[in-house]
């Protein structure tokens, strides 16, 4: 390969990357790539390269590599198509709220953490961003926070824009992060997703459309139950976005009469699930009836709302699977706990059965299996017409 200049009249030469190579006897020229737009410098250098000038080099230095580019210069491409770097801004700040975003998408971590990411990624190149550490990262979240308003109503504006209407189907969704710390004035105790006992929480709920743009994030006093949240979304949706017609669908924790009764004062419709002991009272009352429940969907209208049956034969299956491995097991403990009374000459067999016992109620089998001992053993009795009962609803949904 060489580097040819070919004149080009009037303009300025060509700069052609060609290799040689033999066709019927004679040498002919293969033009590889146009290197015209390159800077003299970098055509210089490699034009030296492929003369050989450098060869030899890589044995007297060690071998190097550059900071990461690809994967932060694809999360910008990204960001600037969704609008998020417009909106931000271009200031020092506006990039550090910026890089937070995208190293929560590569690498989600600490502030600490970011900054080590950092090191070895192109934060500069791709950025424009020079040394920053924690303390940085911080101040920019404290100069972002009284901005979330217009940010989020900026991001709406821009997606509305993109794709030229208002979104009539909201989802929405509830999740706590929790504290090790005690200075945050909406931390409190409440039910910890983290499994964490004894430690004060946020919550936080998070409104998108469909498709699953982001709307709106707004975080409430640890202690607020999911449904509570409800209301404080629907008033977000009507006086800051203007969305008057809207269907929220919320499963059956979050969409409760609380939620219900501000969905219908603000005119919008919902969609959510019957809860069992629900299902039941309405068959009692003639509402619903179990032949209504099919593979397919049925529909009945039942004052103000819509309800929509449906069985699902694959969750019937499951729920039947899982009841049978439930019973097995029980028999399997209960057969190694009667073999060590049998053994042991301390052990003691209503010790054993308080045990079991609680195990039957902590899975849910307490409605048609009962536990008693004779004689020192354990004696499972199972109920079929309430085994029969309780299954009757098995993959039933309204």
């Amino acid at each position: 390969m060489y580097i040819a200049t070919v004149p080009n009249r009037n303009s300025p030469p060509a700069i052609l990357l060609r290799e040689s190579f033999r066709e019927g006897g004679k040498v002919r020229p293969r033009t590889l790539a146009n290197l015209t737009s390159w800077a003299p410098e970098r055509i210089e250098a490699l034009r030296r390269a492929l003369k050989g000038e450098f060869d030899g080099l890589s044995g007297d230095l060690p071998p190097t590599c550059g900071p990461i580019f690809a994967v932060l210069f694809v999360l910008k491409q990204l960001a600037d198509r969704l609008g998020l770097t417009r909106v931000l801004g271009k200031e020092r700040r506006a990039k550090l709220a910026l890089f937070l975003v995208l190293v929560r998408v590569a690498a989600q971590g600490s502030r600490l953490s970011a900054v080590r990411w950092a090191a070895n990624h192109a934060v500069a190149e791709t950025l424009g961003l020079e040394r920053f550490d924690e303390d940085d990262l911080y101040a920019a979240l404290d100069a972002l926070a009284p901005r979330q308003t217009q940010i989020e109503e900026t991001l709406y504006r821009v997606s509305r824009r993109q794709t030229g209407l208002s979104p009539t189907v909201v989802l929405y969704d509830v999740t706590s992060s929790y504290f090790e710390g005690e200075c945050n004035e909406l931390a409190a105790f409440g039910y910890n997703r983290d499994k964490k006992a004894g430690k004060a929480q946020i919550v936080i709920g998070l409104v998108t459309t469909g498709q699953g743009e982001p709307l709106a994030v707004q975080v409430f006093d640890g202690n607020t139950a999911d449904p509570l949240t409800v209301p404080a979304q629907v008033e977000t949706l009507r006086t800051r976005f203007g969305i008057t017609e809207v269907v929220f669908v919320g499963d059956r924790g979050m969409i409760k009469r609380t939620g219900k009764t501000a969905l219908a004062a603000a005119g919008s419709k919902y969609i959510t699930a019957l809860t069992t002991p629900q299902i039941r009272k309405l068959l009692r009352e003639g509402v619903l009836r179990p032949e209504w429940f099919t593979p397919y969907v049925y529909e009945v209208p039942h004052g103000p709302v819509r309800l929509v049956l449906r069985r699902s034969e694959a969750v019937r299956r499951k729920a039947h699977r899982r009841r049978h491995d439930k019973l097995a097991k029980l028999h399997a403990l209960i057969t190694a706990r009667n073999a060590f009374v049998r053994t042991a000459k301390r052990a003691q067999p209503d010790a054993g059965l308080r045990t079991l016992q609680a195990w039957v109620t902590r899975y849910k089998l307490a409605g048609w299996v009962q536990l008693s001992l004779q004689e020192g053993a354990i004696i499972v009795t199972v109920d079929e017409a309430a085994q029969t009962e309780a299954s009757r609803f098995d993959g039933c949904y309204v």
